[in-house]
């Protein structure tokens, strides 16, 4: 036996006496994903593709970002596949292309270099019966595609272009005024009243009052009419097994950029996902009604919610009874976005085992944000989150709103909670939703524009929602209504103007070494409504505390 194989060998004996075999090496990188996870959850499988390889060049792709190489992707992954899998290669350079569809067994490398620019010529996204914003619709063809497959995967440092600022319709108000020429002048029409632009004249009939992004249209006859509207995610991934994006860079999506829908077996890590900060549902990853995922070492810079975990919407969602669950989310940056890590507000089929933590969100309208209204139905549950930083976040550092109308969470006024018009509760159902056993701990966050705000309905409250060691300073301070069980300590609240907290219809809240810090107000702590609430572990006494006359005598409980 050669000296070479001799030392193979020895290595080989050690790491059997280790518990580990042959192979196993690359698998125990991800192990530290699952230290501290407080659910069980099996282990993502990882996809694994056979040893062979073709250039979608050998193909007659031209990197000059002029020569549609739609042709060429689709040989070069026929072939890949029909050699029962491996890896299409796509080199350094521009490489403008229509859609690509995947296949099974395929892993899609984009070398360091390569660029990936999807024509902006909408008849090449025929539309396709699918689902978006959690309904059953038509959407166009998304620029990567694929359904029902099983090992697939996106590698390498290369970058793809959705090129969305070609579908996106446009206010006036989001650009500056040189922005604002350079598009109409390239094309497109504009609103009657000239401070929308659209990229033509079927997207502009697609946008009509009440339209929220999915038309009520019924036949495929009826979306075609106004087509250019109807812009796709740029990634869709559906009923998949075995899914791995690692490594590139996804930017400039018509829509949303990620949407792993029912899928299972989920890896995202080291992406870079980008839009600009005014794209409309510009979201980062959508991930809807899938099971064991892995989100990790991921940076965020988009245009609407960053993280954004779903299960479907209304009868649509309910009808399809897939939750979002066993998902870990760890070491992840948010730069801009409307919610760092969100839960809803389509999340019909429920959400459940959730761990998030060692994430870093810096700027962002939200930072925690869940969401959701009545008739959707569906469970929010035992979600963990921890060892969160937040700074300047526009709105609430956290927010939950179980009254959500689809407004961006930019428009918060911070008066909320100061003045509260009672809402009637209605008959619980199976389309009310219910959010209940989520867990915050070791969160600091400073310079937000409201502490946070805490909104459940008056016939489903916000239940079980625990803080541990949290601080969150900002301008406005907290606002809690319609929500029992709540079980805070060691939270520190740091308003800049007006009281600290808040409390309407709030019962079984208990606050252990609370400490509150406001300016220009008398009182730290508002009470209002059909409140019970526990102050009698902290440093407050009675004269921090403003008890409305409708609160029952004995009902709020202090040092």
């Amino acid at each position: 036996m050669s000296f070479g194989k001799l030392v193979l060998v020895g290595i080989f004996a050690i790491l059997s006496v280790a518990g580990l075999e042959y192979g196993t090496l690359e698998k125990t990188e991800v192990d530290w994903m699952y230290q501290g996870v407080e659910f069980d959850m099996p282990k993502v499988i990882e996809p694994s593709f056979p040893d062979y390889q073709v250039s979608i060049a050998t193909y007659g792709a031209v990197a000059d970002g002029m020569t549609d190489n739609s042709k060429a992707f689709a040989a070069a992954i026929a072939h890949v596949a029909g050699k029962g899998g491996g890896k299409v290669v796509i080199p350094r350079g521009i490489w403008l292309t229509g859609p690509i569809i995947l296949k099974s067994n395929i892993n899609l490398h984009a070398e360091a270099g390569a660029l990936v620019v999807f024509d902006d010529d909408f008849d090449k996204y025929p539309l396709i019966a699918t689902s978006f914003e959690g309904l059953e619709t038509y959407r166009c063809l998304s620029p990567i595609y694929g359904k029902n497959l099983t090992n697939i995967a996106i590698t390498g440092s290369g970058s793809f272009d959705g090129s969305g600022d070609s579908w996106r319709a446009v206010k006036r108000g989001k650009l500056t005024a040189s922005q604002w020429n350079r598009k109409v002048k390239s094309g497109g029409v504009l609103s009657d009243d000239k401070q929308t632009w659209y990229p033509s004249e079927k997207s502009k009939q697609g946008d009509t009052a009440g339209n929220f992004n999915v038309p009520d249209l019924d036949t495929k006859e009826e979306h075609e009419a106004i087509k250019d509207f109807l812009r796709p995610v740029m990634v869709s991934l559906i009923g998949c097994n075995k899914v791995l994006l690692d490594g590139p860079t996804f930017q400039n999506s018509p829509a949303w950029n990620l949407h792993p829908l029912m899928c299972e077996n989920v890896i995202l890590r080291n992406l870079n996902v980008r839009n600009p900060w005014y794209s409309q549902n510009g979201d980062g990853v959508d991930l809807e009604s899938c099971k064991n995922v892995l989100i990790y070492n991921n940076t965020f810079d988009v245009g609407d919610d960053a993280i954004c975990i779903k299960s479907g919407k209304n009868e649509d969602g309910l009808k399809r009874a897939i939750p979002t669950e066993n998902v870990i989310i760890k070491n992840n940056t948010v730069f801009h976005g409307h919610g760092g890590f969100v839960v809803g507000s389509e999340m019909s089929g429920g959400v459940k085992n959730m761990h998030v933590s060692n994430c870093t969100f810096i700027g962002t309208d939200c930072g925690l944000r869940f969401k959701s209204t009545r008739g959707r139905g569906g469970v929010v549950e035992n979600i963990y989150i921890s060892n969160i930083d937040m700074i300047n976040i526009g709105a609430e550092a956290i927010r939950f709103n179980l009254f959500y109308g689809g407004e961006s969470p930019v428009g918060a006024d911070g008066e909320v909670g100061k003045v509260r018009q009672k809402v009637d509760a209605v008959p619980v159902t199976r389309t009310t939703p219910s959010f209940k056993n989520i867990s915050m701990k070791n969160i600091t966050s400073t310079g937000s524009g409201i502490a946070g705000f805490f909104q459940g309905l008056p016939e489903m409250k916000l239940k079980n929602i625990t803080l541990e060691n949290v601080v969150l300073e900002g301008k406005r301070g907290i606002t809690i209504i319609d929500a029992e069980a709540f079980d805070w300590s060691g939270v520190t609240v740091k308003a800049a103007k007006g009281r600290p907290i808040t409390l309407f219809n709030t019962s079984q809240m208990n606050f252990t070494d609370l400490t509150l810090s406001g300016e220009g107000e008398q009182t730290l702590i508002n009470v209002y409504g059909e409140s019970q609430v526990d102050f009698s572990n902290s440093s407050i006494s009675k004269s921090d505390i403003l008890v409305g006359k409708e609160v029952g005598k004995g009902k709020v409980k202090f040092d």
